[in-house]
């Protein structure tokens, strides 16, 4: 294996002490869908890779998502809720415009030392959350943070609109960073273009377009995409950063065990893969089962994926996002020789 970028001198290997996710209990298949809209199971399969997706309760919010995952990755990190310092929440969901949403998980878990805030990144939520929360671990400014991505987009699709109602889910992953042995976090890479901002978006609720009485049959508060030019910039960004970051890292990417990617679309995920080389059982995916949960579908595949034992102590991860904004990103992990 090739050397990757060493930890600069006087900074900490960030590494992950534990995982865990939530995902609702009601699924939604496809056939469901056929009596909503204009579609067949299909189409949806055939188009995107999807099968089922998981909603959220009408009563959970965002912020109860995350809470259970956290818990979960608390457990598994065998760090106590008020030993955390720092909350993130990678999220496009808020429970509200504010309190954050990382304050009422601070709330639910009990995390009472911690500071709490929320990065909104879309689709490359948790990404850039997880290297937020590096920083902070990094230099020693913290030293347990809770890494989080969130989303109920069940709340914000367009249930009549058969381009995107059929391509999202409801989940959260969470992480807990730490210090440890070995390398942990390497290298990462990001990116944002927000000449494209308006091609992904929810162009109501915010201070640009409030949601009024009057304009609310516009349908401003739900995912407006067109489609085609986000996925061609999606197969074009993950792959460029990825690329990137092997080069970055001095690696090649026969040296990386595991793709983790934004699960967004089978054929995206495919046409990645292929672009970057990737074998037979290199590339993990669940977005079938799960549909696109924007920023918790990294954290939560990663979640599944070891698990099931698809990734084991010292194998090299890459994950590889791509999100409205647009924005995007890619990084390595060494992945459980911190643990």
């Amino acid at each position: 294996m090739a050397d990757a970028r060493a930890i600069p001198p006087g900074l900490l290997p960030v590494h992950f002490l534990g995982t865990g996710s939530y995902l609702p209990e009601r699924v939604m298949p496809n056939s469901e869908l056929e009596s909503i809209v204009d579609t067949s199971d299909h189409w949806i399969v055939s188009r995107t890779g999807l099968r089922e997706r998981r909603l959220a309760a009408p009563d959970q919010a965002t912020s109860d998502l995350a809470s259970a995952a956290a818990v979960r990755a608390l457990q598994d990190a065998g760090v106590r809720p008020e030993d955390v310092d720092l909350i993130l929440v990678g999220t496009s969901t808020p429970d509200m415009l504010f309190p954050s949403t990382a304050c009422y998980v601070q709330k639910q878990i009990g995390a009472i030392n911690a500071t709490c805030m929320d990065i909104e990144a879309a689709c490359s939520g948790f990404l850039y959350t997880m290297e937020v929360g590096r920083q902070f671990v990094q230099s020693g400014a913290r030293k347990y943070v809770l890494v989080i991505g969130a989303e109920k987009m069940s709340s914000v699709v367009d249930w009549q609109d058969r381009s995107t109602c059929i391509l999202f889910g409801d989940a959260a992953g969470a992480a807990v960073l730490g210090t440890g042995s070995g390398r942990g976090i390497i290298h990462t890479v990001t990116g944002s273009d927000g000449t494209l901002a308006d091609l992904l978006k929810i162009p109501g609720g915010g201070s640009r377009n409030p949601i009024t009485s009057e304009n609310i049959n516009d349908r401003l508060q739900y995912i407006k995409m067109e489609g085609q030019e986000v996925f061609k910039r999606a197969v074009a960004n993950m792959t460029d950063s990825a690329k990137q970051l092997l080069e970055e890292s001095g690696l090649a990417m026969e040296d990386v065990r595991a793709i983790i990617p934004h699960q967004a679309n089978a054929r995206i995920i495919k046409a990645v893969g292929q672009r970057l080389g990737a074998k037979e059982g290199q590339v993990y995916i669940n977005v079938d089962k799960y549909g696109n949960t924007s920023a918790a579908s990294v954290i939560v595949a990663l979640d599944e994926a070891a698990r099931e034992g698809f990734v084991k102590s010292g194998d090299l991860i890459m994950f590889v996002v791509f999100g409205a904004g647009f924005t995007w990103g890619a990084s390595l992990v060494e992945w459980g020789t911190g643990r």
